[in-house]
């Protein structure tokens, strides 16, 4: 992303480095110091306030990739690498220390939000907009504690830190806990309507999707609500400014000269060309852009982020991270009371380019029988490093390429959500949990991601496996397949054979993380912990 500058805010319990604008890079040479008494009487402190939220959230992606992707079928660890194979295994011990982060991380970004939501009523007129930012970013962050431990407590306010208030937040059951997240995206919903779309920012468009998104992981989905809700984003996707980021075919740019034969004197489009055009779309999404031409029926060269493109249709919401050369920085995946002293922060580094040298971020032979660059002529080319792939030997390793970012700290921004992901929630919503649907919204839906993969469209029936195979290929390496599969109720039988083939521990009670063993200490014979650990 581009230049932010921005100031250091001791808010009583932190100091967050806090955005003042979206369009420029993270600049903290020039702190500042305010308690939190004089910083909601500064004319600007709600806004100071909302952009700490958002800055503690960048330490949540740090950890994802291990405890999430890492435990589906699409990728796999280096049996050498610390601890990295045992998540890979199932084999979680309560005590791991991604485990304990993840946790805390997404419960710091929650007291951020809630100092906002505590203190609502002071809040000026032309930033009552940051009261929504706050409960959606409180609902977000339980979002990812009840998908990845279950039963979660929901904090809905700025605890003091003793026992006794903590005690009235016990572990809730999943259905509870996503009441709450239900409850506050709409209430943020309420707050956000009408306002500024910025893709490094919570809107109205991102809550609506991330409540549907919510009403489709609960335990008793909802699916009317869900697709009444994506259907409002869908069916107006302009007036949100949401799309594919997809070239059609009349547009597209032909890379070489390929006579006609039926007159050498014009060029014709080559399925390998167009295919090119969509593999440049479909990096573009992710804020990448590939170097050299056009060979031998393929992109050539490697890709690189480039910060003017990150900004685009496909965005709903993402968290800004930049890259900047220092000499004194603290990462994402630095420690608790680490704060950031530049922002040069990144998200999972395993995830990057770092990934191949601690060996975590590997495709499993399995997902490598459905990503060929014969099935995914598209895809394959930015999900994957090309030079890494050799199907001919099955103990090579095929490295992540949608983040190529070098090292942990790292510019790639973190895409919380993408237009894709809505088209196939929409089609998912309307499908209701059946086996296959006719409708044709939801085929349509599920088409467009399709097109922009250069793959064939399907007619008059979508089924369940067809579509979440598709958000399989579509949404590697984004932390979106394990979730999936629990979702679509194939999480045992998917993860069973997998583990089978691959001699790992997967069990149903493994399906979530064990509640931090420091968590439990902190509160004996409060907490109760997961089955199976």
């Amino acid at each position: 992303m581009r230049k932010i500058y921005i100031k250091f805010i001791v808010v009583c319990f932190s100091i967050s480095p806090l955005f003042t604008s979206c369009e420029e890079e993270l600049d903290l040479t020039n702190p500042t110091a305010l308690s939190l008494e004089e910083l909601l009487q500064t004319e600007n402190g709600f806004e100071l306030l909302a952009n700490g939220v958002l800055d503690a959230y960048q330490k949540v992606p740090a950890n994802e990739f291990l405890l999430i992707e890492l435990r589906s079928d699409n990728v796999r660890a280096n049996t050498e690498n610390g601890n990295f194979p045992e998540i890979n295994r199932y084999n979680v011990d309560p005590n791991n220390g991604d485990v304990a982060t993840y946790y805390s991380n997404n419960m710091a970004a929650i007291k951020h939000a809630n100092t906002i939501i505590d203190n609502r009523f002071l809040a000026p007129e032309n930033q009552q907009y940051t009261v929504g930012e706050a409960y959606f970013m409180r609902a977000l962050c339980h979002f990812n504690l009840v998908r990845a431990y279950q039963n979660v407590p929901y904090i809905d306010k700025v605890l003091d830190p003793n026992i006794d208030e903590a005690r009235d937040y016990p572990q809730l059951p999943e259905a509870e806990v996503y009441e709450k997240i239900i409850d506050d995206f709409s209430t943020s919903i309420a707050f956000l309507n009408g306002g500024e779309q910025n893709r490094y920012r919570p809107t109205e468009g991102a809550a609506i999707c991330l409540a549907a998104k919510a009403y489709l992981s609960q335990p008793n989905p909802n699916y009317s609500e869900a697709e009444l809700l994506l259907a409002s984003v869908v069916e107006n996707n302009t007036s949100f400014g949401y799309d594919l980021l997809f070239t059609d075919i009349d547009d597209a740019e032909q890379f070489e000269f390929n006579p006609d034969p039926m007159n050498p004197t014009i060029d014709i489009l080559t399925d390998q060309e167009y295919f090119a055009n969509l593999v440049i779309d479909y990096g573009n999404v992710f804020g990448n852009e590939i170097s050299e031409g056009f060979n031998d029926g393929i992109l050539d060269g490697s890709w690189s982020n480039n910060p003017a493109l990150e900004i685009n249709d496909e965005i709903i919401f993402s968290i800004a991270y930049d890259l900047v050369s220092s000499d004194n920085y603290v990462t994402s995946d630095s420690g608790l009371d680490d704060q950031v002293e530049t922002d040069s922060e990144s998200f999972s580094f395993a995830m990057t380019l770092q990934g191949p040298s601690n060996g975590v971020n590997i495709a499993s032979l399995d997902f490598l029988d459905v990503m060929t660059p014969e099935l995914q002529p598209v895809r394959f080319y930015v999900s994957f490093d090309r030079l890494s792939y050799n199907p001919s030997d099955i103990t090579n390793d095929t490295f992540n390429a949608k983040f190529p970012t070098d090292g942990e700290i790292g510019d790639n921004d973190w895409i919380i959500l993408r237009y894709a992901d809505v088209l196939l929630l929409y089609a998912e919503a309307i499908l209701a949990g059946a086996e296959s649907t006719t409708d044709q919204r939801a085929i349509d839906a599920y088409n467009q991601v399709r097109a922009r993969a250069g793959l064939e469209e399907v007619f008059a029936v979508l089924t369940k496996q067809e579509l979440l195979d598709e958000r399989r290929v579509e949404l590697v390496y984004e932390n979106q397949r394990l979730y999936d599969l629990i979702r679509f109720g194939e999480a045992d039988n998917v993860l069973q054979q997998f583990s089978i083939d691959n001699s790992l521990s997967y069990t149903a009670d493994r399906k979530y993380l064990p509640f931090p063993q420091r968590e439990i200490d902190n509160l004996p014979n409060f907490y109760t912990q997961n089955n199976g650990y």
